[in-house]
């Protein structure tokens, strides 16, 4: 892999923030319907392109996760009650900034008796019901591997299911919490099997090699995984994992031709992709 040798971010790493009137307008609806993005909870360096452009990742459960995985930025702790009222002003929202693709997320419930499952399949639904014409994306939990419950969101038939890797194999319990490489390949495996388009994701400049990152490739494509985003790791804090390197441009581009070579429909790959970055091109 090749790095930058210094600790300073290089010039390929700036971000724009959010300005103008879309980027206010998407914060004003944010507000006012009490709504969580992983825009601002997950510091996205694209949420001034894509508030910009109208776009937002919402995420449904609260803002507060019950696992504390090294590389996010996401409150961790005891969540409140879920919001009754969520999935009606997820779908509300998705109306007012007029989306032809909704991407929705949302922290892990592991507090709950059924992991979130149910809430999720409310806001699927609702969103449908008062958009009949959005497509949409939900980045689902592991729900600890219980099939039941994936499947429940399967049922709710979404265009797009994403469950994140987020890394190698070799590093994934060092840099996750709880969540286990092996169950991600499952559920992404009960995915591709109900025909929904499935996709992953993971994070380069935690440490893995490239031998590592081509067998991550070859994972996926067993169990089925049609979409794949690769982006660099930021640290958010510095609570949070020191970055190890950073990856030039020209090696995300090589991954992204290598994995389409290898079959995925879609790879999308570049220092600063994240999981639902160009999100509406993968729905095709």
């Amino acid at each position: 892999m090749t790095c930058c040798n210094s600790r300073r971010k290089p010039e390929w790493l700036k971000i724009k923030l959010p300005k103008g009137q879309s980027s206010t307008e998407v914060l004003n609806i944010v507000r006012k319907h009490n709504l969580h993005t992983i825009c601002t909870s997950g510091m996205c360096p694209n949420q001034g392109e894509c508030w910009g452009n109208r776009t937002a990742t919402f995420m449904i459960g609260g803002d507060v996760c019950t696992r504390s995985c090294k590389f996010c930025n996401v409150k961790t702790g005891r969540p409140a009650p879920l919001d009754p009222a969520e999935p009606e002003n997820i779908a509300n929202s998705v109306k007012l900034l007029g989306l032809k693709h909704a991407v929705i997320t949302s922290v892990d419930r592991d507090d709950l008796a059924d992991l979130g499952a149910a809430h999720w399949v409310k806001v699927i639904e609702a969103v449908k019901r008062e958009n009949p014409e959005t497509t949409m994306e939900v980045l689902i939990p592991d729900f600890q591997g219980r099939q039941e419950l994936v499947q429940q969101v399967i049922n709710a038939r979404p265009e797009v299911i994403s469950h994140n890797l987020e890394t190698v194999r070799e590093l994934s319990d060092g840099v996750r919490s709880r969540a286990k490489y092996d169950i991600s390949l499952q559920v992404i495996r009960q995915v591709s099997e109900s025909g929904i388009v499935s996709k992953s994701g993971i994070m380069l400049g935690l440490g893995e090699t490239r031998e590592q990152i081509l067998q991550t490739m070859d994972d996926l494509l067993a169990v089925g995984c049609k979409v794949m985003t690769i982006g660099q790791y930021l640290q958010p804090s510095e609570a949070n994992l020191e970055v190890k390197e950073y990856v030039t441009p020209e090696t995300f581009k090589e991954y992204e031709r290598i994995g389409l070579e290898k079959g995925f429909r879609y790879v999308e790959s570049g220092p600063l992709v994240r999981s639902s970055y160009h999100a509406e091109k993968h729905v095709r």
